[in-house]
């Protein structure tokens, strides 16, 4: 083959590459560029459960690790963060806190990004009474039902009466008993699986 046709040959070839070359990188670049924020965290029933003193929440600041980690609500009802010091925690749902943090740090951070979670829950207590293998106080644990609080308490006695047990709590200053049908909650039926509130008392007979 003639030398010069070669030489058009390669040139032509070398083209071809470097256009291929420069569109997967720009697709790369591309992607690359645009990351997606990530959702808040789903925190412990974000829009009802209330936060209460020695609670721990797990706080991130999106892209702001020093601001991000493990915090105990102290018992004046109050959270130490950096830039801010200290922030009413108490009382607040978790997506409430969520939100003054965020509007707190508009000061020192553009757009961010805040979400809370409830990881311990020590400010609300459960009690079980009757046959179960250690009677007494309970911490409740996020979304903790009925079962979850019986096993904690090591399950039942071989004397307990499954078929009676019931749940005592408080509304609006009246007590309310709850029937419980444990054995079918037991096989599976969620919807029999009743979510406890704090103050709530399980009774075994």
């Amino acid at each position: 083959m003639n030398p010069g046709n070669l030489l058009i040959l390669a040139l032509y070839a070398s083209s071809i590459f470097g256009h291929g070359q420069h569109k997967q990188v720009a697709g790369e670049n591309n992607q690359a560029a645009a990351p997606a924020a990530p959702a808040p965290a789903a925190g412990t029933a974000a829009d009802s459960y209330v936060i209460g003193a020695s609670d721990v929440l797990t706080i991130t600041v999106w892209k702001e690790p020093t601001l991000s980690g493990m915090i105990l609500v102290r018992p004046d009802g109050m959270i130490s963060l950096a830039l801010l010091g200290d922030v009413q925690a108490s009382g607040m749902t978790p997506l409430q806190l969520a939100n003054q943090i965020a509007t707190k740090l508009k000061k020192y951070v553009q757009d961010p990004n805040v979400s809370v979670v409830v990881s311990q829950i020590h400010s609300k207590v459960i009690y079980l009474l009757g046959e179960v293998v250690r009677r007494g106080p309970v911490e409740m644990t996020p979304g903790m039902t009925l079962l979850q609080a019986i096993s904690s308490a090591g399950g039942l006695t071989d004397f307990a009466r499954s078929k009676k047990i019931y749940v005592l709590r408080n509304e609006s200053g009246s007590q309310q008993t709850i029937p419980v049908h444990y054995k079918e909650a037991l096989k599976g039926d969620s919807t029999l699986d009743i979510v406890l509130k704090p103050g709530d008392t399980i009774v075994v007979p």
